[in-house]
């Protein structure tokens, strides 16, 4: 552990700004402020580690008297006691009818005054504040205040010019057209009823159930009953898109209307749908009871002016149109991911701690919450919590060091948040939230973490876009 010690400079024009001691996160793109001159007795600095430090800062007795006789001047000033006028009540009385108020904000402004002293002196790039531990603080003693806290990694910023992207080629080919196009007429179909054999594209409607060993599976897994039992449901036969069961609509050509059928299914090794059934085999007893055959609309003038196109080949054009628009959507999503991991594999530098504990919280947040609404069970996920966190805190790793990255370009760049990006930002997601853009922006500027959040938020897409203008383009072929 690295250790020093600086004596502060003669004594300056005192200042009365507060610290929270649970001072919230601070953002990336802060700016750290000057504040006024301060004149602790010392400040000793120590480095827990590349990227956490340790500061403690020790003010002399008069310097914590004159913060004492502060606060009681401004209590003595406010105080309303009976039989005073406001303002007029003795001091010896103010103290001891608002002792504690007054000892709690004393020691607020003597951390606030040793936080600020210790900035002052060491000009650390602070991140977050992570603790504030102070020791015995009275008047007429001196007070000593350590505050650990996490600072900007110090690293070299790599080329970022010309980093290596692909992109697709953007026009549509005759066959997306065309699947395009048996698509919109899917969307339209009608299901008529088939005496003959199901085939690949029908809907069989069929009632099931399932038994594992003899067990039946309605037992195995009773909040789940779509696995179990059921009298009617209906299935695609060889579908794109599988139902509940894995793999039925696979079993279902060449069944006709009556007939009763077992099948064998293996639930997938990881099936977090249902895990009590994951890896397992179990043979579902079918009563097949319709065959419905999809017959697709004709290609006609009402099928035309439902897609709002005069004629095929104006439809065509269309589609050609949207395919290429989503085409260069995707290739600029791609573009984006593909700098930020190119930069990112460029530098190798420690993250603040506390920067990715954040990070990791909100990724766990993000993939619980989507999980559960693809009716993951939650016991699911305590059973996986230590895969889970790991994976986050690993995906948290890499989305901090991105970031801090990216704060470095933007500095390079002199990139700043300008009043038509905060409006453009406002305007969207005024849209987004169906609220009024006033309404929106009066409530952004009542919140000073959030409008920190998103400042940092459009500096950071302001350097991926610059990344990616200077990127080194090829175009590739997509792979079949």
């Amino acid at each position: 552990m690295r250790a020093t010690k600086r004596r502060a400079a003669p004594s300056c024009k005192r200042a009365e700004s507060g610290i929270d001691r649970g001072e919230a996160r601070r953002t990336l793109n802060d700016s750290q402020s000057k504040p006024p001159c301060y004149a602790p007795v010392n400040v000793q600095l120590n480095s827990v580690s590349a990227t956490r430090k340790s500061l403690v800062v020790t003010l002399d007795p008069t310097e914590v008297d004159a913060e004492h006789a502060a606060v009681v001047t401004e209590f003595s000033k406010l105080a309303r006691l009976p039989g005073f006028r406001p303002g007029k009540a003795p001091t010896p009385i103010v103290v001891r009818h608002f002792g504690k108020q007054i000892a709690d904000e004393f020691k607020q402004k003597v951390v606030a005054k040793a936080y600020r002293g210790g900035m002052d002196q060491e000009k650390l790039q602070v991140i977050n504040v992570v603790n504030v531990e102070e020791g015995k603080i009275e008047a007429g003693a001196a007070a000593a205040v350590t505050i650990t806290l996490d600072v900007r990694p110090e690293f070299t910023l790599p080329d970022y010019a010309g980093l290596p992207v692909e992109i697709a080629p953007t026009e549509a080919t005759d066959a997306e057209v065309d699947e395009v196009i048996q698509n919109l007429r899917a969307e339209r179909a009608d299901f008529k009823t088939a005496t003959r054999p199901a085939q690949k594209g029908d809907y069989v409607k069929l009632g099931y159930e399932g038994t594992i060993d003899g067990k039946p599976v309605a037992e195995l897994v009773p909040e789940k009953q779509l696995y179990g039992k059921v009298p009617q449901t209906w299935e695609e036969v060889e579908g794109a898109n599988e139902g509940v069961i894995p793999g039925l609509g696979g079993q279902l050509a060449g069944v006709a209307a009556g007939e009763k059928k077992n099948v064998s299914i293996t639930f997938p090794a990881d099936f977090p749908a249902a895990p009590a059934l994951a890896g397992k085999t179990a043979t579902y007893a079918l009563d097949i009871q319709e065959i419905r055959e999809r017959t697709l609309p004709e290609i006609d003038d009402a099928f035309l002016k439902a897609q709002q196109a005069d004629s095929l080949d104006a439809l065509k054009q269309n589609i050609r149109n949207n395919v290429k628009l989503q085409k260069e959507q995707a290739n600029r999503s791609a573009q984006r991911r593909q700098v930020t991991e190119a930069l990112s594999a460029k530098a190798d530098f420690p993250v603040p701690d506390s920067l990715v504990d954040a990070e990791t919280q909100g990724v766990l947040r993000q993939f619980i919450e989507e999980n559960m609404r693809r009716g993951v069970p939650e016991e699911q996920f305590e059973k996986d919590k230590n895969q889970l966190y790991e994976g986050a805190r690993k995906a948290a790793t890499n989305r901090v060091k991105v970031q801090l990255l990216l704060a470095k370009v933007a500095e390079a760049e002199k990139i700043e948040v300008t009043n038509d990006d905060l409006d453009a930002f406002i305007y969207r997601e005024a849209m987004r939230s169906q609220q009024k853009p006033d309404k929106f922006a009066k409530m952004l500027a009542g919140n000073r973490e959030q409008l920190r959040s998103v400042q940092q938020s459009i500096i950071f897409d302001k350097a991926v876009d610059l990344l990616v203008s200077k990127a080194s383009v090829s175009t590739i072929q997509p792979k079949a």
